[in-house]
């Protein structure tokens, strides 16, 4: 399965492709769409949507995960949030894509991040988990994207049956590769006797 995450914003939306292949987690390409800050509301929106319909068109993706709005004290901020995320969803369904959202906390502990966690956690853990090199993610925009659409084939995973245990000639899914990666960042340490 191939998946485009979204980390929307309004004057910078993040996206990452990742796809599942063979049982491993593969790193596609990742970008952040930059819009002029200046300018007005509706010009942004407009040039967000051009660019988000061009990396779908470029990656194919199967399906977009996005992270969804957290609490804001400023209520409009969480407006302009609202119509950028608006923007990610009108892409995806203009394509004719399936579309998932998800908590920000989610997302973070999808990737082995506290739900707490700030962003250079989460991107530390995606660099690990995909092998991206830390100078390709010039933004958290980006790696926040990949570790939502990381967070998706992981509930992907969790929704199918478990794969058996190896060797039996069946392969894992992307999820289950991720949780075998993940398993030391979230098992507790065994009691000391």
């Amino acid at each position: 399965m191939r998946v485009l995450g979204v980390d929307p914003g309004s004057r910078f939306m993040g996206f990452g492709v990742v796809e599942e292949k063979k049982g491993k987690l593969v790193h596609l390409g990742h970008g952040v769409i930059k819009v002029v800050e200046s300018a007005p509301l509706a010009e942004r929106l407009k040039d967000l949507h051009a660019a988000l319909c061009a990396a779908l068109q470029r990656y194919q993706p199967e399906a977009v995960a996005v992270e969804g709005l957290f609490t804001f004290r400023n209520a409009r901020s969480a407006l302009v949030l609202g119509h950028a995320r608006g923007v990610a969803l009108l892409a995806a369904a203009q394509a004719g894509l399936p579309v998932h959202e998800y908590a920000p906390a989610s997302v973070k502990k999808s990737v082995g991040a506290s739900g707490a966690g700030g962003k250079d956690a989460v991107a530390r853990m995606v660099r690990t988990l995909l092998g991206v090199e830390e100078a390709t993610l010039e933004r958290a925009d980006a790696s926040d994207a990949l570790a939502v659409a990381l967070c998706h084939l992981n509930q992907f995973r969790v929704g199918m049956p478990r794969a058996s245990a190896p060797g039996n000639g069946k392969r894992k899914g992307a999820a289950s590769v991720l949780a075998d990666r993940l398993s030391s960042a979230y098992q507790r340490p065994e009691a000391r006797r």
